[in-house]
């Protein structure tokens, strides 16, 4: 049998205590703090290494088994992690600078980070023996539940917006979801989650969308991402590390990841996390701005983007994604829907990346910081790209209205020559 190193959760909120035997989902106390996960570093620094890393095998997520909740016979793969690490050079000629580099994180299974975070959340889920599981999202992590789901044998429930993108909700459909578009008839409040929570209580489903009061295993895959970087990096932090992020456990994980690396001393600094939202919903960058603390935090009314992956009403994670801003001496940006648009174009002109407006939000506010002179043309930076263009087509055609319609000949081609 495969050995895990937690040693207990914690609620984030109460403080209450419990055992990973006890297999929880959310605190009884019913005050939605987060559960996080604390781990045995002392026998982790044993077993996880650079040495033994360099003669391991395994690729992708569970390469680092070690710094996960769930035993490795349990694991439900696609093949997920192992995302390139792209030098951009022509990207980097055109800003300025020396070290670019892109996290491509469209290459995963489903074609977006958050297969991350679902390997990891239906592993515990088969783990434990659940039926049907059911998220709230606004699309890529149910996608990516549906097809883990798919793969284990899974019933998927998934509660999504009502103008999810078809590119989203056609993978839900083929991976055979149970789909429910959920109008948002409340300002400030995600329907969607409303409705799991609910169908939590009611049917004992087992919960798992991509943010953590409602599951704590869930946000332990993207910490790989950092873990990745890091080690193609060769164990030394980027100066910076540009987020995308709507309801903060992207960036969560990332600083979950940092401290963990740091306390079983394969790194000894860390790198300055950017948390970077759309002008439409900007809860957490504006708390960062105005030295808010999580509690202060109002959701937004009406959330409203181009980069749809981050409208989430309420930051959920937002009280790590904030401790994690400031104890990497990081910032918080927001990018118009200009900024974004123009962001995905450099992204696929100068580099070949298809990215959704979500993806691309961090090389906006990587231009917007260089710009204003917070980050230097020397400084090394890596952006993530956290999913591709495909999930959201209609949004990249409208960059190209008119595609010209020809005869089978060459004249009109000449013309344009």
């Amino acid at each position: 049998m495969g050995e895990i190193f937690v040693e207990k959760l914690v609620c984030s909120k109460c403080f209450r205590e419990y055992s990973p035997s006890s297999n929880a989902l959310m605190c009884v106390n019913k005050d939605r703090g987060r559960l996080d996960i604390v781990y045995d570093y002392s026998k982790i620094m044993e077993s996880l290494t650079k040495k033994k890393l360099r003669s391991r095998e395994i690729r992708g997520v569970w390469r680092y088994w070690e710094l996960l909740p769930v035993r490795r016979e349990y694991a439900v793969s696609l093949g997920e992690g192992d995302t390139p690490l792209i030098k951009a050079g022509r990207l980097a000629e055109k800003l300025g600078m020396k070290r670019l580099y892109l996290k491509d994180e469209t290459r995963n299974p489903t074609s977006s980070f958050k297969d991350r975070a679902m390997t990891v959340g239906v592993s515990k889920a088969v783990e434990i023996k659940a039926e049907i599981v059911v998220t709230a999202s606004s699309g890529n992590a149910a996608a990516a539940l549906a097809a883990y789901s798919a793969r284990s044998g899974l019933k998927c429930v998934a509660f999504v917006p009502e103008d999810v993108a078809a590119g989203k909700v056609s993978q839900l459909l083929l991976y055979g979801a149970k789909v429910f578009r959920v109008r948002q008839v409340e300002e400030g409040v995600d329907p969607t989650v409303q409705l799991m929570i609910l169908s939590h209580e009611r049917f004992n489903w087992y919960t798992c969308p991509s943010f953590g009061p409602f599951n704590p295993y869930q946000v332990e895959g993207p910490k790989t991402i950092l873990y990745e970087i890091v080690e193609q990096l060769g164990w030394k932090p980027p100066d910076f590390i540009f987020v995308p992020t709507g309801s903060g456990c992207l960036i969560t994980g990332l600083w979950k990841a940092c401290m963990d690396l740091k306390k079983i001393g394969l790194i000894n600094e860390y790198p300055r996390l950017v948390l970077v939202q759309p002008t439409g919903n900007m809860p957490l960058v504006d708390a960062l701005k105005r030295g808010l603390s999580f509690s202060e935090i109002r959701p937004t009314p009406y959330p409203r983007s181009v980069a749809s992956g981050l409208l989430d009403p309420y930051p959920w994670d937002g009280d790590l994604a904030l401790d994690g801003v400031r104890k990497t001496g990081g910032t918080g940006v927001a990018v118009s829907d200009e900024e974004i648009m123009d962001a995905v174009k450099m992204l696929a002109g100068f580099e070949g990346i298809f990215a959704e407006p979500s993806g691309a939000a961090g090389l906006a506010a990587l231009v917007k910081l260089l710009n204003e002179g917070v980050v230097s043309p020397s400084d090394e930076s890596v952006v993530l790209v956290t999913g591709s263009g495909l999930k959201e087509p209609e949004k990249i055609m409208r960059l190209h209205p008119e595609t010209p319609l020809i005869e089978p000949s060459l004249d009109e081609v000449l013309n344009w020559l």
